[in-house]
């Protein structure tokens, strides 16, 4: 006799815990809403994740690993110049942000030690960064580099998402001084 079939998949079960996560904020992902979404019991949940946190976790990976191929995808069709890409990833990113407001939230948040963001796609999605900034300034300050250009684009869409820009004025003007500034600091004078 053969076993059962699974009635769900762990990619529908990371799918229905992200889209609960984009509607009503982590506190709205737990295993009985996400087993409810799928059309299963919150236990057939733990064939795919450990727990709650392996869950979030799982989430959070695959967002970063999604965000770091619209990265890359912006970067190659930016073409070779080096600001081009890098104003190309900010965009790529604050359109992912748009998109997918909290789980970008939860990318940089400190979730506890067991739920976290691995190595591998925290490095997948960092790459494409890294490569434009060596670009720009060269591999001894690529790194700090990569941290101003995430730190300001991160900065802006999170502010963006919470709607702090109240003074009025073009937000899209905005990020665009900012993103310019940026690129043309970091490959100016002395950036090597």
């Amino acid at each position: 006799m053969s076993p059962t079939p699974a009635r769900t998949s762990r990619d529908a079960v990371l799918a229905a815990a992200r889209a609960l996560l984009e509607e009503g904020g982590l506190d709205a992902v737990t295993m009985a809403t996400v087993a409810k979404r799928v059309g299963v019991r919150p236990a057939s949940l733990y064939k795919h994740v450990r727990d709650r946190q392996g869950l979030i976790s799982a989430v959070v990976e695959g967002a970063a690993l999604e965000l770091g191929a619209a990265l890359t995808s912006a970067g190659t069709e930016a073409g070779a110049d080096p600001r081009a890409r890098a104003e190309a990833l900010a965009h790529a990113y604050r359109g992912f942000a748009a998109q997918h407001p909290r789980v970008t939230a939860l990318l940089f948040a400190d979730l506890g030690p067991v739920t976290s963001l691995g190595a591998e796609a925290s490095g997948r999605a960092a790459a494409p960064v890294l490569d434009v900034t060596t670009d720009l300034v060269g591999p001894a300050r690529a790194l700090p580099a990569a941290r101003v250009l995430v730190a300001f684009v991160h900065g802006f869409t999170s502010m963006e998402a919470a709607g702090a820009f109240r003074l009025g004025g073009d937000i899209d003007a905005a990020f665009e001084m900012g993103v310019a500034l940026l690129a043309e600091g970091l490959a100016g004078p002395g950036a090597r």
